[in-house]
């Protein structure tokens, strides 16, 4: 019969008798000194902040009409507006700004 199973053992010599399985989350041992192996207690993580996102709803709609105006002027103006040395390259800078639109997008809480 093991020292554990009688009534009134002290819960030190249990644990110091009985093999604990380290995997399992549940297994606890006391120790008879007091603080030995004694993690100090985890410090609480302060809130972040978050600072007010009130601008991104306006950039983010910005971004999307700027880029859809500039592509509609390059091809309204026969490619000759908004930059005539950018070609059709116009294209690309217009959906850039589409695309940092949605980027900006991902800031919206």
């Amino acid at each position: 019969m093991s020292p554990c199973t009688l009534p009134r053992t002290d819960p030190v010599t249990c644990a110091a008798t009985q093999r604990i399985d380290r995997r399992d989350p549940r297994a606890e041992v006391t120790y008879p000194q007091e603080g030995r192996l004694h993690a100090p207690p985890a410090k609480q993580g302060q809130a972040i902040k978050l600072t007010n996102r009130a601008w991104v709803a306006p950039v983010m709609l910005a971004m999307f009409l700027i880029g859809l105006a500039w592509i509609v002027v390059f091809y309204v103006t026969d490619g000759s507006l908004p930059i005539d040395s950018l070609d059709n390259w116009n294209i690309v800078v217009g959906f850039g700004f589409i695309a940092a639109g949605f980027g900006v997008s991902t800031q919206w809480k």
